[in-house]
């Protein structure tokens, strides 16, 4: 298999159908019946102080600390509106995982941080339209089954995609790994279930950059690239992956996506492989022998 930013293209386009089918699915199961009203005064009744205020909107919220804005299009800035993540005409309709930073816009360059996520995982050899529609139902189907609700961003990882990213050299074989997101890592076990694997992934730092609508992904990989080769401080240190944060029901010109690879300072990776390994626990000290016994006793 051939990776390129075709195939990267096409997983793309098959994730939309994807989720157009869940949201088909979701339409079509049977509503259930609304909650009897509490007589008046029950709701109260043996509460111990205020009850937390309700999540607004989808629960979005700037995150300064987690986001450092280094190129492209700086002076892009997202909105929080409602609990809602905004800019321009674009939105994010689903919550993020717990701790996850804020999107990037669409042409704007950010160094972000990620916190540990739960994931429910699927890898697939075949980036095909028709291998990733008809791998991903599993997903679908694991989620449903442990009524964990959709998040955004879906994630997509391509490793092996490139021999080199910096160089740009393609490699002949890789896989694509698309990942559903828990909000939160308290809501299932990890583990493995059918072809689904649920784990909770590292923390990483990433360079990142948002894109709109139907985009060419060879495009912000040569912007990344670019601005990797401009500064000293970051290199490269995985494999690039993409974040789909709309669905089918978002208009396609304002569908939400970011770019990103892996990275880290410069000299990290040397200095961890010089670090000297932890000492070995000292051995427990040997057994002496018991005295031997005296004749005659």
């Amino acid at each position: 298999m051939n990776l390129t930013s075709m195939s990267v293209t096409v997983s793309a386009a098959s994730l939309a159908l994807v989720v157009s089918a869940v949201a088909q699915s979701d339409a079509q199961a049977p509503a259930k019946a609304p909650a009897a009203p509490a007589a008046p005064g029950v709701a109260d009744a043996g509460t111990a102080g205020p009850t937390a205020a309700p999540e607004a909107g989808q629960g979005a919220v700037r995150t300064p600390k987690l986001v450092k804005r280094v190129g492209g299009n700086r002076e892009n800035a997202i909105q929080v509106v409602e609990g809602v993540y905004r800019f321009e005409q674009a939105m994010i309709e689903s919550p993020l995982p717990e701790g996850y930073p804020e999107p990037t816009p669409f042409g704007a360059i950010d160094v972000k941080e990620y916190p540990s996520v739960r994931r429910a995982e699927l890898t697939s050899k075949d980036d095909s339209g028709n291998g990733m529609v008809a791998g991903f139902f599993p997903l679908f189907n694991h989620i449903k089954k442990r009524d964990i609700a959709m998040t955004a961003p879906v994630e997509m990882d391509y490793a092996g995609l490139y021999k080199d990213f910096m160089k740009d050299e393609p490699s002949e074989e890789g896989s694509t790994t698309m990942s559903f997101l828990y909000r939160s890592s308290k809501q299932g076990p990890v583990g493995e279930d059918g072809k689904i694997v649920v784990r909770d992934a590292a923390p990483v730092t990433v360079l990142s950059i948002g894109a709109k609508g139907a985009f060419d992904p060879a495009v912000e990989f040569d912007a990344l690239r670019t601005w990797l080769k401009g500064q000293e401080e970051w290199e490269v240190a995985g494999d690039p992956r993409m974040f789909i944060y709309n669905g089918p029901f978002i208009d396609p010109e304002w569908r939400w996506s970011e770019v990103q690879v892996p990275i880290r300072r410069r000299g990290d990776a040397a200095k961890a492989a010089a670090a000297p390994a932890p000492a070995a626990a000292p051995a427990a000290p040997a057994t002496q022998p018991a005295p031997a016994a005296k004749p005659g006793t």
